[in-house]
This record gives structure tokens, sequence and C-alpha cells, in this order.
């Protein structure tokens, strides 16, 4: 039986495949981003955005971040993108790159009052590290989302 047939029999389906790619999401954004914050030498300025100069306050903001940003992935285009390991690898590596885009590039410099799309070393090992991320975050979603559903 198909998903969409089990949706339609069974009315607190929908829910519940909501609420696994909420977990999915929650699961695999905490993996990518321990990975990505143990790679990371820019924990202080993640605390700075917040006032602070703690590695640790940096860590909770990076860890949090990390959450929104693979609930974002996995609520929105889980049930599309996230079907198969190969198809959760290469979505979660386009999703880690548009979020060095967004976040290193755009956002972290508006917030610090820093000039944008600086191209630097730094700014290619955050490449690595988001691509990374997203990696992570869409093969542990993959993996949360084939769970038993019973």
């Amino acid at each position: 039986m198909s998903a969409s047939n089990t949706v339609g029999q069974h009315p607190g389906t929908l829910s519940a495949l909501l609420g696994r790619r909420i977990l999915a999401g929650v699961i695999g954004g905490l993996a990518g981003g321990v990975v990505f914050g143990m790679l990371m030498g820019m924990l202080p300025v993640m605390a700075s955005m917040v006032g602070s100069a703690s590695p640790w306050v940096g860590f909770a903001m990076h860890l949090m971040i990390s959450i929104v940003i693979g609930l974002g992935l996995t609520v929105l285009f889980g049930n599309r993108l996230l079907t198969g390991y190969g198809r959760g690898a290469l979505a979660g590596l386009a999703y880690g790159a548009f979020w060095w885009d967004l976040g290193p590039l755009v956002m972290m410099p508006l917030m610090l009052g820093m000039p944008l799309f600086t191209l630097d070393l730094a700014a290619l090992l955050s490449m690595m590290g988001h691509v990374i991320y997203g990696a992570i975050l869409g093969l542990t979603a993959v993996h949360v989302l084939k769970g038993r559903h019973e």
C-alpha cells in the first residue's frame, strides 16, 4: 500500500508522517551539527552574534541552528527528496551548499557588520563543513524516515 493510500484511509497517518519528518530533522540536524561543530573553529564568532565570547555558547547556538535548518529540509522536502540514501545525500549536499551561501556569506556578515560574500580560506573551509553537514543530515534523515511506521 502506498503512503498516499495509507493517508487517505487512516486520518491520523498524516500527522504521524509529519511527526516522522520532524524527528528526522531534529536527529539529522543534530548529527550533522555535531560533526560540523567539531570541525568548526568559528564557535566564538557564532557566540558573538548573541554578545558572548564562549565557544560553548557558540556550539549551543550552532546546534540550535543545525536543528532548525534540518527541520527545513525534512519538513518541507522530506517526502520528495529524502526517498533513498543516494537522493538524501545529494539533496543534503545541495542543501548544505545553499545554507553556506545564505549563512556565512550573507546572514552572519550582515549581523556582524562585515562585508558580504567574502571568499577566503575560512569561507572555503566553512563551505566544506556545510556540505558535510548537509550530507550527514540527508543520510540520517533518510534512515529515520525509513524507520518502522507501526
